[in-house]
């Protein structure tokens, strides 16, 4: 796309995140849009989700899953049952680090407060200062905005430097994930579909099969046959109708026309065949 399409693309940027200024959603949302943004706060997926269906925003910025901890499975189905449309991704390395209050230090902490996944990603850190209570929040950065605004003493949060930057707090311990490399998947939404097929070398597809042998083995074949690549496959319960799953599964590609023979051929051998999102690769 050339610098002048772009400019014209992102005019009306109006962005959904999840969480507060700071977060990880923030900072993925300025570099994809390129700081021409206009960002909203939404401090539940929930309720990201709903600003978008009923287009209070023009597109939503949503984490899908995680190097360390895995998907996010509760936000497929988000954007499964509400029929939004991945129309680009993000991948951000994410580092944790451990902030408080200016003027403390690690042994004045007695609380960490920060979102579940977090928390999750630098279990082994906590591990070495078991004197610390870990506490879940919706959000990293909001945590440390609750810092920062209330003073709130011996209470740290595990967020983005970024996040400490704009709260006027302190780094005490940098990258405490368990896992250095440590990297998360977002993916960019909107209501309708991307009707523009240039640079599409990715899709994200939902579908259902028969509980027949060799019927998920039959789909993989046809992803192999047809050259493309599988780089995600993640199941669903269906709610209403036990031991049914759906899958979920990401495929590559370099050739579109490759990947419209597959598109064509699964729709057939697949029951709710449903195409989530073509976009850009952004692993390219």
């Amino acid at each position: 796309m050339s610098l002048e399409n772009r400019d014209f693309f992102f005019m009306k940027n109006l962005v959904g995140i999840q969480g507060v200024i700071g977060s990880f959603h923030h900072i993925v949302t300025t570099q994809y849009f390129e700081n021409k943004a206009i960002i909203k706060e939404f401090l539940s997926f929930d309720d990201l989700v709903e600003s978008l269906v009923n287009e209070k925003c023009n597109y939503a910025v949503m984490a899908l899953e995680n190097s360390i901890a895995g998907s996010l499975i509760p936000n497929y189905a988000l954007i499964d049952e509400n029929n939004l449309h991945i129309v680009g991704e993000k991948y951000l390395d994410i580092q944790h680090n451990l902030i408080c209050l200016q003027g403390q230090d690690l042994s004045d902490i007695n609380e960490v407060h920060s979102h579940p996944m977090a928390l999750l990603q630098c279990k082994n850190f906590f591990k070495k200062h078991l004197h610390i209570k870990l506490v879940e929040d919706k959000d990293t950065a909001q945590v440390a905005k609750r810092i920062s605004e209330n003073k709130l003493q011996n209470v740290a949060a595990i967020a983005s430097d970024l996040a400490a930057e704009i709260y006027s707090l302190k780094i005490i311990k940098k990258s405490i994930q368990t896992i250095k490399h440590n990297e998360t998947r977002f993916v960019i939404l909107q209501k309708f579909s991307n009707k523009n097929i240039d640079n599409i070398s990715k899709a994200s597809i939902k579908f259902e099969l028969d509980h027949k042998r060799g019927s998920l083995a039959a789909i993989l074949n046809v992803v192999s046959d047809c050259k493309l690549n599988l780089t995600k496959i993640q199941s669903l319960p269906k709610i209403d109708t036990p031991w049914v799953y759906s899958f979920f599964i990401d495929i590559t590609f370099e050739k579109f026309k490759d990947y419209k023979k597959a598109k064509s051929i699964m729709s057939i051998m697949a029951k709710d065949f449903k195409v989530l999102g073509e976009y850009e690769n952004g692993k390219r």
